[in-house]
């Protein structure tokens, strides 16, 4: 395992298994909005890039960044602003 900014811990290579073993076992996996994303991509992909385009997803259902997101807290942000409004102001 290697570990990404922030101390998240990521699977290093393809050796690492998952547990996502069917097209249902991914889209289970995923949140609602993804899972739409997913049945769109799979209904619109060709057979031939069928593997690809699984991996990838499987990738993302399992690449812990949402559980990343989710245990950080957001305190002292301001949603909206942008702080280097305040820091140009003197260059106008």
């Amino acid at each position: 395992m290697t570990t990404a900014p922030g101390g998240v811990p990521r699977p290093s290579g393809a050796a690492v298994a998952h547990p996502l073993r069917t097209i249902r076992d991914i889209r289970d996996s995923l949140p609602e909005d993804q899972a739409r994303h997913f049945d769109a991509e799979l209904a619109d992909t060709e057979l031939d890039a069928l593997p690809e385009m699984l991996s990838r997803w499987v990738r993302l259902a399992t690449d812990g960044f949402e559980e990343f997101l989710l245990s950080q807290p957001f305190e002292g942000l301001e949603f909206g602003a942008r702080s280097y409004d305040d820091d140009q102001a003197g260059d106008r």
